[in-house]
């Protein structure tokens, strides 16, 4: 089966498709996936994210130096989140990494996919016993979301990966279908990622679905990540912002050896050179991504993404650090809005 059956499926449970990714935008059940989030267990399909397979001897090492975190500790079945960041620690993307016995997969954001192949294909000299390769069109990505997670993967006959570190995996069976487990849903909400074949998706969805869950559109999915304050490229992740002010400090080791960017993090983190910092914003009516952030006036940061919510309108922005923080009264074009902590991120104590 190929993920035209899937769609074809997903519409007849209700999906609107988008029209650049072809994923499932709504299943018409917006408010009913958010509680599910929040009290059962919602499924949400991410098989836009990309999928990079490293593998061959010197993979670890490889990774290690290309990204923020400290790869080369790890060992198979575990995993991390970690930051591939130029040369001046502009933030290319957030990956999850996965460590199996014999290569790393690399989950990727959807947009990011082609430029993180390119980037690292760069850096393969010709001594590296490195393999890079793209496995994204033979693998789906679904992510169960909520605090049943654990109860549902009982209830198919799965031990869950209860109290195991965040990104820890292994390979299992759910309904004879060979998966790829993984704690952690993407986001701050509980759950866990599924890698599954493309040729199996159809069946594990099936099986999922019958087994109670609910299916989730990629506008719930949204709408979540910015509430929980999740940074992604060409919003709160471009070349004007380092993983510092985008509150992904626990992606970066301050311990490892050099990498590529490690000076300028390093030079931030030690000279205390994070002038700006990525918050959450309650907003009184919605306004243009891209709007200027103003305190009496004056300009101090800008609006990077903006939901609509049953609570009301909910942005990311970064706000410099001088203006003030959490509690912060500000103007978004003429709207007024408040700032706020999200949970995603993560900063220093002051």
């Amino acid at each position: 089966m190929t993920i035209q059956t899937l769609r074809e499926i997903q519409a007849v449970q209700g999906a609107k498709l988008e029209e650049s990714t072809s994923i499932p935008l709504s299943f018409g059940n917006d408010t009913e996936a958010i509680a599910a989030t929040q009290t059962g267990v919602a499924l949400c399909d991410r098989s836009h994210w990309g999928l990079l397979q490293i593998s061959d001897e010197d993979r670890l090492r490889f990774l290690h130096n290309q990204s923020t975190n400290n790869i080369q500790s790890l060992q198979p079945g575990q995993g991390c989140d970690s930051v591939f960041v130029s040369s001046t620690a502009r933030t290319i993307d957030l990956t999850t990494l996965y460590v199996t016995e014999d290569g790393v997969l690399v989950l990727v954001s959807p947009n990011r996919r082609q430029m993180l192949i390119d980037w690292l294909d760069r850096y393969i000299f010709p001594m590296d016993r490195v393999e890079l390769k793209d496995i994204s069109a033979q693998n789906v990505i679904f992510s169960l979301l909520g605090p049943e997670s654990d109860q549902l993967l009982e209830k198919l006959g799965i031990t869950p990966l209860t109290d195991k570190p965040y990104a820890s995996h292994k390979q299992v069976e759910i309904d004879n279908i060979p998966v790829r487990i993984a704690v952690g849903s993407g986001l701050v909400t509980p759950g866990y990622t599924l890698i599954v074949s493309v040729d199996r998706a159809v069946s594990l969805w099936k099986t999922l679905i019958e087994a109670g869950v609910i299916p989730m559109g990629n506008r719930v999915w949204e709408q979540l990540r910015i509430k929980e304050g999740r940074p992604v490229p060409d919003f709160e992740l471009t070349d004007d912002y380092n993983p510092l002010e985008a509150g992904l400090w626990k992606t970066i080791s301050f311990e490892k050896g050099c990498y590529i960017g490690q000076e300028t993090i390093a030079r931030l983190n030690t000279y205390k050179g994070v002038k700006q910092r990525l918050w959450g914003l309650k907003l009184n009516a919605p306004v243009a991504v891209g709007t200027e952030i103003k305190v009496e006036d004056q300009k101090v940061g800008k609006l990077t993404s903006l939901i609509e919510t049953e609570e009301g309108f909910f942005g990311l922005g970064y706000i410099r650090s001088k203006a003030g923080g959490k509690g912060l009264k500000v103007k978004v074009a003429e709207v007024e809005a408040e700032v706020v902590e999200v949970p995603f991120l993560t900063h220093p104590a002051e």
